[in-house]
């Protein structure tokens, strides 16, 4: 199974988003997050937020690019707990029970979506309101493989 990590490029995260996910961070697309909101509730930080940021389930801070990569279970189960906590202090939820089928689908539907690519493809998200609710696009950005002989100095060791 797989799924996806945050990954930076640059510090651009730390300035964009209200809270970055940290760089290795497992992520899910988070767009329950926005489910309730309006336009008017897309400004400044919440805006980029909501316009293309993944979710960190460690920090629940918000990630431009995340990056396919192998899941294991013991990991799996560990997100899911923590994704359940997270849906009971912030969102509501009775308990970690009544959270657990929401998680569920949650990680769920961030596992389709990398199964299908090869580890270190990298992915991005777009969202918009609609009148329907959030509606989401992704972008895949197929992983390359690099030659050796593209960061590898050629000479003799006379010279």
């Amino acid at each position: 199974m797989k799924l996806a990590r945050a990954i930076h490029f640059d510090e651009s995260d730390t300035r964009v988003f209200a809270v970055s996910a940290r760089t290795g961070e497992w992520c899910i697309s988070g767009g329950f997050e926005f489910s309730n909101w309006s336009d008017a509730d897309l400004t400044g930080k919440a805006r980029q937020a909501f316009s293309n940021g993944w979710l960190g389930l460690e920090t629940f801070g918000r990630a431009t690019f995340v990056a396919v990569t192998q899941l294991e279970q013991h990991e799996y189960d560990q997100l899911l707990s923590a994704l359940c906590d997270h849906f009971v202090t912030y969102y509501g939820a009775p308990d970690a029970a009544a959270a657990h089928p929401v998680a569920v689908d949650e990680l769920a539907h961030m596992i389709e979506l990398c199964d299908e690519h090869a580890p270190n493809t990298l992915l991005t998200v777009a969202r918009e309101l609609t009148p329907s609710g959030v509606k989401e696009a992704f972008r895949v950005i197929e992983a390359q493989d690099a030659g050796l002989d593209q960061f590898a100095i050629h000479g003799s060791v006379d010279d």
